[in-house]
Formats: C-alpha cells, structure tokens, sequence
C-alpha cells in the first residue's frame, strides 16, 4: 500500500488523524503539521473528498540523496515518471528545503523538472508542459537535511479551496480552519442533538456554511471540480465516480430543517457574498443569513453553539476601538444565550478577556502566521470570571494565613528576603530571585523587581511550577491559597503590585509566548541602567534575571569594539554594552516587537544615535550572509529549541551549535571574542570546536548569588578564533 502525507492548519493535526482513521487510512501517526498514514487509493481519495480539515494529501513515490543539485536531479530520476504524467498531461514542481545544501526553492524545483522532463523526453519523446494554477500532476519534493521526499500531490490545490467561494470575495477564515473551530467546539455532537448554530459577525459566511455542511454530511469537496489526481495517469476514474455518487446519498441537505443555521454581519456586502456562498454550498436554503448589528442578535432556539471570529486589532490604534465591541459580545451572551454553547476564535488573548467570562478551555491555533486561541464557554451564570485582574494575584483569602503551612512558607520567604537581601543591598541589586521551591511543596519562583526611584515602590513576579498530574488538584489550590494569603505582607508589595502567572515546561520560543495585549511597561534598575519589564503580556517579563552577570561580564569586554547581538530579544546585552563604550552596536532579532522593545531601553539609557543598529531577520539566516570580521564582540543567546514559522528552519541548540558557532565565529574580528549563553541545562559543548577557537567555560561564574540554588541554570562560554597562517 502507497504511504500519503496529509498536511494540516497547526493546531488540527489530531482532528486530521482522526478523519483519516475513519476513511481506512493504516498505520497512523500524527504529526505537528498533519499526519502520515498508508492505504489504499480510495483512502486518499476519500480523504480528498470528506476530509474538513485538510490542506492537501500528497502521495509518497521516493525517498532520495538531495546533498547537493546533482544528486537531487539523480534522485528525481530514480522515479519511473511515465507511470504518473501521460503524453499530454502538464506538470508544475512545489519545492521546500530544511537544513539543505539547495536552499534555492525555484532553483530545486528547476532540478527536479529538468530531471522529469528530461527522463520523459528519452522514453517517449515528448515532454510535459508547465502548467502552474491547474496541472494534471503537481509534484512535491520536500528537503530535510539533504534527503529528498518525492511525492504527488493528490489534492492538486489546497483543500480548503471548495469552490463555493464567489469571486474576488476576501475571507479572514480559511474553510478548513473554520471547519476546525467547529469540530472543535463540538458542533457536530450540537447539530446532531438538534441544536442551532448562530454566528453574528459571519462576514463573507464561511462558519455558517460549513456549519450547514457539517451538520447535513455533505462532503467539503463535493462542489470541487478540480483535483490533483483527475489528470494523474494512474487515475481510478471508476473509483471516484462511485465515491461522488455515495457522497450525493449521504447528504441530508434537502431533508435538513430550515431555521437552525444562522449567519449575520452589519456589512450589507458581505452578506451578499454570503448568499452567494451558500446558493454555490447548495445549502442556500437551510442558512439564514442577514445584515444585522451584534446588538440585535438572539438566540434562535433553547440550545446550540454561537461561534464566532472576531476583529483582532491587527493594526497600531484599533485595539482599544475593539474593547467595547468585545465587551458588547460578552453581554449578549449573558444576556441572551444562557445554556448555550459559546466559542470565539481570536488572535488578541487581551480582547478576549473583556468578554467577561471565564473559558472553561482553550486551544491554541493559527490563522495563517497569527498565533489565536479558540476561547469555549459554557454560557451561565457561573461561567462568569472571578473578581480579580488576570495575571494578578489571585484573592487573599486572610483565613489562610494562620495555617500552619502558610506560616511554615512565610517564615522562609522572610529568612530569604533577611539574607539574600542583605547581599542584594550590599551589591546594588534591585532585581533579583527571592525564592524558587526552597520548599518543594510550595512551588513557586519570586522575583521582586525595583528601580532607580526609591520612592516608586517595587514589584513581585510570581511563578507557580505547574504540579504533576499525580498531584491532586485540591492540594494544589490548598497550597497556592496558603501562599498567596502571606506574599503581600511578607514581600512588602501590595496586591495590586504583584503578578502571578503558572509556568509550564516550553518549548522553543513559547518562553516568549505573548499572553495578553495590554503593552503595560514598567521601569526597572539593573546595574545602574534603565529597562522596561512587562508583567502582564509575556510569560517572561523582558530582563532575564540569571543573565545579570554575564550582561555585566559584556559590559566589562565592550569598550572599544563593535559590538554584535544576535537572537537579541529586548536588548538587554546590547543596552550594557553600549554603557561599557561599544563604538557601535548591531542587534538582530526576528520580531518587530522585541526590536522596538529593545529600541526604547536603548532610548532609555541615552543610546539612541545611528551607531545604534537594529535588523529584524532570522539570525540564522542572517549570519549566514553577514560579512566576515565585522565584529569583535558577539553575544550569542539562542532559543534552546525553535521551529517558529518565521524562521527558514528549526534550531535545536545542542543538535545544531557546532554550525551555528561555527558561522557566528566566522564573524568575529582578528583579536575578537564571542560569548555564547545557553539555557539548555544539560548543553554539552563539542570538543570539535577547540580546533577553530579557544574555548573558555565561565558558566560558575556568571550564575548570580540568588540563583545559586541551580548551578546549571545557564552554560556560558568565551570563545575565542584561532588564528591561522
């Protein structure tokens, strides 16, 4: 049986293996982007019918050598392509490379064309034409550390293309997604009980109609007249003929009961394509669709699901013109929808607490490269939120704080806060860890943050370490409450001054994961130096707080040079060694926001002129093409793992350090030095490394007094190039 890749929105590739199971597919296994599987040809082809979720189905030919264009064009040939593409059929080529000598995708798939075209021509004589919109074959060659997967692209264009889309109308929903957000939140078990599904801001209609082709069985591809396998050679034209006439019986649109699916938008023309979206669905008759104000809206029967997709506040200034809208949705569901179920699909975490509800879950998406969260709700009374601010302490509870167990946690965060203090006042630090599971029962990590003002008060950051699944939840609560009922007293802080957040293990750059959208800054001090820190977007405030030596160490080595920081997140190196007589600085990271994050502690601390750079890129990718010698001092900080859409390629710092060391070393000026920081606690550094620079382990010594409790808490190292003749 052939192997198939079926691809996926991120965050859906379980729903997708699901589907696949259903249609027969074998040998399952999920994957971030989708899932793999093997089957028959009508698996794939069911999959390209029924699938909701889907983006394409590819089908594997070959697995081949693509380490460099020679060997991928040897490779293409292996296949026997006059079994796939007939004497008149045209082709068109999609390549993609990882971590690949052919990092060129027009160039790879040139290779792989000229080698099809090539073979055919000596067979038969003829050759293909290319054909880019709608070729009879469309091949996929994915690279991943020069080896080449082959394979045809069953689904020809994306699956979420379902031809009912009328021309020219631009939609903020793929339908596949939409598909996803509706199985996600259950309304397929809705529909089937009789329920009703409302969505009051539907736009151009894409949640409502492939609401109707869920709740109807009707096939998401049955209105497709293109498909990648109706010009393949190998194409069972009587296999796909009785599987349209099996999708015709299954579907129940014409028995389906008229007033359950309702679409509305106060945009007069985008419920006109609506309506011709859904006259094209053939579900014209079941959705009912009409321009109306989200204030107007009610719930059309005692139960069902409102589902809906809301502005994000995308551009600079619209947010906060967002909050009543957001807020105006939450009343109508109090008001209105009491026993429904509820779901809002939105990339603005902030936004959607203004609802006012409390989401009894959540799951994490994307709408193209805009991370969002699908927020349920179990609308009634108790799904309204406590009366605290997110991301602050939870209530005080003052009968907590004579328990013997918040007594027991209180008298060491004062024997902390008696001796760590003394060394922190000693030292002039004024932003330090106070406690990190001292106790292991109290698991928690306390950072007090203040600055240069003395009359400003401080700050507390509070992390909670997520408890074991064998832990009960009630122990925790118990815990956290006891805690919680002495940190104001104790730290000095007052409620309202002191954040609190739950810490998961991450991976990659969700450490960095923006949670809200409040863009709330407050200053700070660190060595005699201004930062902004934000406590409420991020799970991590801005200032790494085990750096702080290794940031004083790049201040000690900067005067003089040209100074270098890559993977530079809000600038905190660069900020020190611009105070340590840097004659310029280059900071490069891939977000806008941390670039402009580093901009203003720059701006802040009186560096603001044009030796000042900073380049939003893919540092990978950057230092790649950087000019050799450019600098004579680097700090290299990387995400101990990364596959950020954004980026070219995923980066595993242990896996990939000798290369990216290797890179960055080449950077460096006769005389210069690079300092690597890690926080990869078991990072191991390659002793191959010690043929190209002197290498010096300054870990023990850049870990703070107040993180001593964790030794490995980062890996640090000085690295020097050798000098060759």
């Amino acid at each position: 049986m052939p192997d198939f890749v079926a691809t996926a929105p991120r965050g859906a590739a379980d729903l997708l293996t699901a589907e696949l199971g259903t249609f027969g597919a074998q040998e399952l296994r999920e994957r971030p982007s989708g899932s793999t599987c093997s089957g028959s040809l009508e698996v794939a082809y069911r999959a390209c019918l029924w699938s909701r979720v889907a983006s394409r189905v590819l089908m594997t030919l070959h697995v081949g050598d693509a380490g460099t264009p020679e060997a991928l064009y040897a490779s293409a040939r292996e296949i026997d392509w006059s079994l796939h593409l007939g004497p008149s059929a045209t082709l068109a080529v999609d390549f993609d490379s990882v971590r690949s000598a052919v990092t060129h995708t027009r160039f790879g798939a040139l290779k792989v064309k000229d080698a099809i075209v090539d073979q055919l021509r000596e067979l038969r004589g003829d050759r293909p034409n290319i054909d880019t919109a709608h070729p009879d074959v469309r091949v996929s060659v994915r690279v991943v550390a020069d080896r080449a997967t082959f394979a045809i692209d069953l689904s020809g264009d994306s699956l979420h293309r379902r031809d009912w889309r009328g021309a020219g109308v631009a939609a903020p929903l793929k339908e596949n997604l939409a598909a996803t957000l509706l199985l996600r939140a259950g309304w397929a078990d809705i529909a089937a009980a009789g329920g009703a599904f409302v969505d009051p801001m539907c736009g151009s209609g894409t949640l409502p109609i492939e609401a109707a082709l869920i709740a109807t069985d009707t096939a998401p591809g049955i209105t497709r007249k293109y498909f990648g396998f109706l010009g393949w050679a190998q194409h069972d034209a009587a296999l796909w003929a009785r599987l349209l006439e099996e999708a015709q019986s299954r579907s129940t649109c014409a028995q389906f009961e008229p007033d359950r699916i309702f679409g509305s938008d106060i945009d007069p023309r985008a419920i006109q394509a609506a309506q011709e979206g859904a006259r094209l669905a053939g579900v014209e008759r079941i959705v009912k669709l009409q321009t109306m104000p989200l204030a107007r809206v009610t719930r059309p029967a005692e139960k069902g699901l409102l589902l809906v997709n809301p502005p994000y506040g995308e551009r600079l200034g619209e947010e906060e013109g967002l909050r009543a809208l957001y807020r105006e949705l939450g009343l109508v569901l109090r008001e209105r929808f009491d026993g429904w179920q509820a779901a809002v699909f939105t990339g603005n975490p902030g936004l959607g607490r203004e609802i006012g509800l409390d989401a009894k879950r959540r799951h994490h998406l994307y709408n193209g490269p805009i991370e969002a969260h699908l927020l349920r709700f179990d609308v009634s009374v108790s799904s309204r939120p406590r009366e605290h601010r997110p991301g602050h302490l939870p209530p005080v509870d003052p009968a907590r704080r004579e328990s013997g167990g918040a007594q027991m946690f209180a008298n060491r965060l004062r024997k902390n806060l008696d001796t760590l203090g003394k060394w922190a006042r000693r030292e002039g630090v004024t932003c330090w860890r106070v406690y990190d599971a001292d106790m292991p029962e109290y698991s928690f990590a306390i950072d007090v943050y203040g600055s240069n003002d003395t009359n400003a008060g401080r700050y507390a950051y509070v992390q909670e370490y997520a408890a074991p699944a064998s832990v009960m939840e009630e122990r925790v609560r118990n815990r956290r409450a006891e805690a919680v009922s002495v940190l104001p007293e104790v730290l000095g802080v007052p409620e309202d001054r002191i954040w609190f957040r739950t810490r998961r293990r991450r991976k990659g750059l969700d450490q960095y994961t923006k949670l809200a959208s409040e863009q709330a800054f407050h200053e700070v001090a660190e060595g005699g130096l201004r930062f902004l820190v934000n406590f409420d977007d991020y799970l991590d405030t801005g200032l790494f707080l085990d750096h702080r030596m290794t940031r004083a160490r790049v201040r000690e080595l900067a005067a003089g040079r040209r100074f270098l920081n890559l993977f530079a997140y809000t600038g905190s190196a660069t900020v020190y060694a611009a105070a340590g007589g840097a004659t310029s600085t280059t900071t490069v990271d891939m977000s806008r926001t941390y670039l402009e994050w580093a901009y203003r502690n720059l701006e802040l601390n009186g560096f603001d002129g044009r030796e000042h750079v900073l380049v939003q890129a893919d540092a990978l990718e950057w230092v790649r093409n950087a000019p050799s010698g450019g600098w004579d001092l680097i700090f290299l900080d990387p995400p101990t793992f990364s596959n950020s859409k954004r980026m070219s390629e995923t980066l595993d710092v242990q896996r990939d350090h000798v290369a990216l060391l290797e890179s960055t070393l080449r950077l460096v000026a006769p005389g210069g030095i690079l300092v690597f920081s890690t926080n990869f606690t078991r990072f191991e550094m390659d002793a191959s490394l010690t043929a190209i620079a002197a290498v010096e382990d300054i870990s023990r010594a850049t870990v703070p007094r107040d993180f001593e409790r964790h030794p490995r808490i980062h890996r640090c190292f000085l690295l020097r190039p050798k000098v060759f003749a």
